[in-house]
């Protein structure tokens, strides 16, 4: 069985630099998997419904880009090779998301949000120090902000039009692969965040969904 290849420092910020480019400029991250909003017909909606569905979808593409940042700060400072393994391979599926996302926001007529490379650095910084703290507050952390993903993207496809088949495709295979994300973070020893801390979360989100859904 081979051995995991160990990175020097500079090895893993030039990773870090690479993987936040492939984050954050404009269609360079290639997704594994077909987008399921490929099958679907596109729907005739109004200017005002087009509007409000791209910038949802706007608000889940930031998400995706946070989602990115924290996974790879969480990478950068896991003490487990097994924990810092599973956290790139979650960041790898992220990118689907993150792949799908975009390309709805840009049939639809518009552009990610402008805050993207703001929001990256400060998703970083709390994974950094998340994983600095211990392995079983990261992966809490991780279960944590799956499951205030979930709730958006019920949310989101509360408000969805029916007929727009290809935004909820993609939003409802989001929510199956951000439920089996914070599964597997607490089966892998994440501890539960109490509500206060979640509550703490939840409102961060909120500054995050409000200036990103025009922006």
């Amino acid at each position: 069985m081979a051995s995991e290849r160990h990175f020097s420092p500079v090895d893993r910020l030039l990773l870090q630099a690479d993987a936040a480019l492939r984050t954050l400029l404009p269609f360079s991250g290639q997704p594994s998997r077909p987008s399921p909003g490929i099958v679907q017909p596109e729907a005739e909606l109004d200017e005002q419904q087009a509007q409000h569905v791209a910038g949802l979808m706007r608000i889940n593409h930031t998400g995706e880009v946070c989602a990115q940042g924290l996974y790879q700060g969480q990478a950068l400072t896991a003490k487990l090779p097994q924990v810092r393994s599973a956290m790139e391979h979650a960041a790898d599926e992220e990118i689907d998301h993150l792949a799908w996302c975009e390309q709805r926001i840009r049939q639809l007529g518009s552009q990610p949000s402008i805050l993207n490379p703001l929001f990256y650095g400060l998703s970083f910084g709390v994974g950094a120090a998340a994983g600095l703290i211990s392995d079983k507050v990261s992966l809490g952390f991780v279960a944590a902000t799956e499951d205030q993903v979930v709730k958006h993207l019920d949310e989101h496809l509360q408000q969805i039009p029916q007929e727009d088949q290809k935004s909820r495709a993609i939003l409802e295979q989001m929510r199956v692969d951000e439920e089996r994300h914070a599964s597997n973070a607490l089966d892998s020893g994440g501890v539960r965040f109490p509500k206060p801390i979640k509550f703490g979360m939840s409102l961060l989100a909120k500054v995050m969904t409000t200036t990103t859904y025009r922006l």
